[in-house]
């Protein structure tokens, strides 16, 4: 007998449990509020950003310079040593090659130094640009608090997915309004 009660529990629980979750399920999700900001419109009218990235660029090219130099003189070294290979003892030949090879190590060591995954560029960036990112998440969070937002989304980023996204809830000019940046 009490084996025939607890069938008759689960089948009413595989029933109803779902039937339950599909009748609240979307109640809950009605009373969530949203909101989208446009990340890239955000961060192209905050002028910290622009000069951040401008610095980024300065640097960049600069160093680049300093790896190709290195490059350069590396080929250069190899073109001579091809032109002289046939005048060159063993001894200079083993010399010249290792002269060779240790300046592309040193340009490949600096391109690794400079732009790696945890190298002088990297660091920089994060010092410039974390700063601006830290302002517009306090900025977007004090508007999502003050409007009881439980969602904001980035409509500008790819993995957003978002098909369409309502103007009325867009609410960027505010972002950049709350940062002081008058929207133009």
């Amino acid at each position: 007998m009490k084996r025939h009660q607890s069938t008759i529990w689960q089948r009413a629980l595989r029933y109803v449990l779902p039937f339950c979750l599909l009748t609240l399920l979307p109640l809950a999700a009605s009373a969530q509020k949203f909101a989208l900001i446009d990340m890239e419109y955000i961060l192209s009218n905050v002028p910290a950003y622009e000069r951040a990235n401008e610095q980024l660029n300065q640097v960049s090219r600069k160093w680049q310079a300093e790896v190709e130099a290195l490059n350069t003189e590396a080929g250069t070294m190899y073109k001579n040593y091809q032109n002289e290979v046939v005048f060159l003892s063993q001894d200079q030949k083993k010399k010249k090659q290792e002269a060779i090879m240790a300046k592309e190590k040193e340009a490949s060591d600096l391109k690794r130094k400079y732009f790696g995954p945890e190298g002088e560029l990297f660091k920089k960036r994060t010092s410039l640009i974390t700063p601006i990112q830290d302002e517009i998440y306090n900025a977007v969070k004090d508007i999502s608090d003050q409007r009881g937002y439980s969602l904001v989304i980035d409509r500008s980023s790819n993995s957003a997915g978002i098909i369409y996204g309502s103007p009325k809830v867009d609410i960027s000019n505010e972002v950049l309004q709350k940062l002081g940046y008058a929207n133009q």
